[in-house]
């Protein structure tokens, strides 16, 4: 019985997949909560992902 191949995954190479994330200034809001810097890769633009000729281009400018 053939098995299925999944497509190789894309993900951005600067950030690991992981495209936003909320950074801790380490000051606090008035209620207690802390204050967060809302920050997203400047590679893939916040999806986590890049287009195959994109990923090439990134991997190839790294030697």
């Amino acid at each position: 019985m053939p098995q299925h191949s999944h497509a190789p995954a894309r993900l951005c190479g600067n950030c690991s997949g992981f495209a936003s994330v909320a950074i801790a200034t380490g000051l606090h809001r008035p209620d207690g909560s802390r204050d967060t810097a809302p920050v997203t890769c400047p590679t893939c633009q916040g999806t986590g992902t890049v287009s195959a000729p994109a990923r090439r281009a990134l991997t190839t400018t790294r030697r």
